[in-house]
């Protein structure tokens, strides 16, 4: 094992203070925790060895970040920008995440979607530099021993993926741990969790990917995919290493297939510290949507009947959460059950075809739903038969909502409430005018990509995004000051409902639905705060591990920890050895 060449120093809540560098010269500016580029002022050249390495002017950060917008404005593609912010996320890790928060919408989609599919298409090419850990058949044995090597980094959050379930792509073997360092990227920008407490894994079980198998240039591991117990026992090897090594960090589940997101999440939820951002977060951030659209018509949730058209971890997540939520309005489990339909392009799930035990929850007997037989696979009349006030569809294949589906749904309401998630990109923006044009303005509209202001009979109208963005950072951020040893569902609702608030009666009545981008900060901030008191109230909150300040269970101590506990992208003081 090689010598660890630096040291953390942390203050009362945890935030990192200094940074001790035990090498010199090269060594040093080597490690993107530590190098400064040309920001190094006269006594760090002088201690740590770097005189005639660096041109003799220094630049302070403000200057770096406009000198590196304008290199990156200068790029012709956005996979080009991608490449060049992440190697100078390589190299200088401060400087990379301060660039991206000065204009975070713009940044966002270069580093996340929509860039990061061309990424993750393109990673074996693209690969320059380890960044995050792989296991495979052949290393998943030394799991904690590789582990253990990060221990030093004090490792408090990772994305962890098996690289089957890309949205829109599906099965993209190796390549699926570039969205696992986007993501993580996101945390950092959101909940202010320092980039070296993170940790990007790939479980490269294989794939079958036949186009990548037959690729001489593939990086991975390049066999079928493993499957069945074999599957199930890698993965619990890695659960246990992680547990053993890491027992205080979050291990968050990322674009697995809808079966082993479910059963993988529930099968360790009591192992590790752990959620699925695609079935969690998904959920929770089209309730938060809904939760706005219930203000913005001045209606209860419960008075609302929902279509979910859908076959992906997502679609079942939505109607998790939106069961917790109507359960928590007083609603029965069935009674709340009953006003969710889950529909695929087969029609409604019904209990003939429900194989799965997250399915079976929400299939339909056609025994009490007789109007089932009638529909077929029609949404349409799906929406009509069941009166449904809200659809949202989480389908890629779904295509543009056609004016049959919104009509049905405003024969019901006179505001429908309409979510595409994740139509194609090419036909979102049309399909919401459409659906404005056949509403006269009326619906409620929450978009899979984000899209510019229009204006719709003379007034400005705004289109938010349903970005996952706006929950996990600050799921994470909350877990981690709280000290919750495990992540329920209540957090997700109560993220939700944060999330929601921060939209002001202005942007309601502009069609806004969740806070922008822009927000992020400060809508983490909100996040972590109700799902850290929502640990306290159900008794889940322990003291935080990570800080010497304790939030003693008080709303105002919990506030000034998550506040104080956050990194920002400025240079530490550096302390050579």
């Amino acid at each position: 094992m090689s010598k660890i060449q630096y040291k953390f120093k942390y203050d009362e809540y945890g935030n990192t203070r200094e940074i001790i560098v035990y090498g010199s010269g090269s060594a040093a500016t080597s490690i993107s925790f530590v190098n400064k580029g040309t920001a190094f002022n006269e006594d760090e050249r002088s201690k740590l060895g770097l005189q005639g390495s660096l041109p003799p002017g220094i630049r302070n950060i403000d200057d770096q970040i406009e000198n590196t917008r304008r290199i990156v404005d200068e790029k012709i593609e956005d996979i080009e920008r991608f490449i060049f912010v992440r190697a100078l996320f390589d190299r200088n890790v401060t400087l990379a995440h301060a660039v991206i928060r000065s204009d975070l919408q713009k940044y966002m989609g270069i580093v996340y979607t929509p860039t990061i599919g061309l990424a993750v298409r393109k990673f074996s090419a693209l690969y320059r530099q380890a960044n995050g850990l792989h296991f495979y058949p052949g290393n998943i044995d030394m799991a904690e021993d590789i582990l253990r090597r990060y221990m030093h980094r004090d490792i408090r959050v990772a994305v962890v993926t098996d690289n089957q379930g890309i949205p829109g792509m599906g099965d993209q073997g190796a390549g699926g741990i570039a969205v696992c360092l986007g993501k993580l990227m996101l945390y950092t920008q959101g909940g202010g969790i320092a980039p070296w407490h993170c940790l990007p894994i790939s479980l490269d079980v294989g794939t079958d990917n036949e186009e990548l198998l037959s690729d001489k240039k593939y990086l991975g591991w390049r066999n079928h995919r493993l499957k069945g117990e074999e599957y199930l026992s890698f993965v619990g090897r890695f659960v246990r290493a992680f547990r053993n090594v890491f027992p205080d960090a979050i291990c968050q589940w990322e674009n697995l297939n809808r079966h082993n997101a479910f059963g993988i999440r529930d099968a360790f939820a009591d192992e590790i510290i752990t959620f699925s951002d695609d079935i969690q977060g998904t959920g929770a951030v089209t309730l938060a949507a809904i939760f706005s659209a219930m203000r913005a018509k001045n209606e209860s949730i419960t008075a609302q009947k929902f279509v979910i058209f859908g076959d992906d971890s997502g679609s079942v997540g939505i109607c998790e959460q939106l069961e917790l939520a109507l359960k928590e309005e007083g609603l029965s489990e069935q009674a709340a059950r009953d006003m969710i339909f889950l529909a695929d392009r087969d029609g409604v799930i019904t209990t003939k075809r429900a194989g799965e035990y997250y399915l079976k929850r929400y299939a339909k007997d056609p025994k009490r739903f007789k109007w089932l037989k009638d529909v077929g696979s029609s949404v349409a009349a799906t929406i009509k038969q069941c009166a449904a006030t809200v659809y949202i569809s989480t389908s890629s294949t779904d295509g543009c909502i056609d004016q049959g589906v919104v009509q049905a749904l405003q024969n019901n309401t006179e505001r429908p409430v309409i979510v595409p998630l994740y139509s194609p990109v090419e036909m979102t923006e049309q399909c919401v005018r459409n659906i404005y044009e056949w509403t006269n303005g009326k619906a409620l509209v929450v978009s899979g990509i984000p899209l510019n202001d229009f204006e719709f009979q003379g007034r400005s109208c705004t289109i938010s995004q349903g970005n996952n963005v706006l929950i996990f950072p600050g799921v994470g951020l909350g877990v981690l000051a709280s000290g919750a040893r495990e992540v329920l569902p209540e957090f997700f609702n109560a993220a939700a409902r944060a999330v929601s608030s921060h939209v002001s009666r202005t942007e309601l009545d502009q069609g806004q639905l969740l806070p922008g981008v822009g927000e992020l900060e400060k809508v983490s901030n909100k996040v972590a705060l109700a799902v850290a008191m929502c640990a306290v109230k159900l008794g889940v909150s322990r003291p935080c591990v990570f800080s010497n300040f304790q939030h003693q269970s008080e709303e105002s101590r919990m506030w000034e920890l998550i506040t104080r506990m956050r990194w920002n992208p400025q240079y530490l003081p550096i302390v050579p050895m």
